[in-house]
């Protein structure tokens, strides 16, 4: 999967329960869209979105599962359970959690590797990363590549966005690993787009900015807004 999607465009198409376009026929025809629109890859959330991505659109897909469990922060494919779930959907790779967080069931990151690895090794692992330390960590456990994905959404990086200083944190990985980097996080216009992949990144994948119509609307309306109050 990784060589399909080297150099290009993945869209993360994604909505949860409390979205307006919660549905897996709606996530499956922006796969779709996507894929009419160039996309080389789609990074999906649940079993039944996956299913329904792959029966419309030939793409390689990056398959989650996102889920709350009481006394964890870890929300991305935090148990064997999740792991069960995207294996039995088809993806071509499974995107979890590495952050040094703790997880429910006192699972840990290394065990999940080696859990998926063991049922079916055939499949890819991304590492979702926030800090360089934990993208180093990531390596050394044999995940096939490390995304930026979880960079500005943990505690001690919530203070920083991927794209400042001229994705600082991007330049700062891909320094560190030798693994494919995927930039991901706040990637919101061509432009940034271009710059992730001349920096040296794998691939680039894209959520908000593309499939997310309640936030692009805001956006403008805020952008109005503060234009307005000038």
């Amino acid at each position: 999967m990784l060589d399909a999607m080297e150099g290009g465009l993945v869209v993360s198409c994604q909505a949860l329960e409390q979205e307006p376009l919660h549905s897996s026929f709606i996530m499956s025809r922006m796969a779709l869209a996507a894929k009419e629109g160039g996309a080389l890859g789609i990074r999906a959330n649940s079993k039944a979105d996956i299913i329904a991505i792959k029966r419309e659109a030939d793409l390689p897909v990056i398959g989650i599962v996102k889920r709350d469990y009481e006394g964890s922060e870890v929300l991305i494919t935090a148990t064997r359970k999740e792991i069960d779930e995207l294996l039995e959907s088809g993806c071509e790779m499974i995107a979890m959690d590495a952050t040094l967080r703790g997880r429910p069931g006192d699972e840990t990151v290394e065990s999940l590797v080696a859990y998926c690895r063991g049922k079916n090794p055939g499949v890819q692992l991304m590492a979702d990363i926030s800090t360089v330390e934990e993208a180093v960590a990531a390596e050394l456990l044999g995940f096939d590549c490390v995304s930026t994905t979880l960079h500005g959404y943990t505690p001690d990086t919530a203070h920083t966005k991927l794209y400042e200083d001229d994705f600082a944190f991007l330049k700062a990985v891909l320094e560190a690993v030798k693994v494919p980097v995927i930039a991901e996080g706040n990637v919101l216009t061509p432009e940034m787009y271009r710059r992730c992949l001349e920096l040296g990144a794998a691939s680039v994948v894209v959520g908000g900015a593309i499939t997310r119509p309640k936030e692009i609307t805001a956006r403008f309306v805020q952008a109005a807004s503060s234009t307005t109050k000038q």
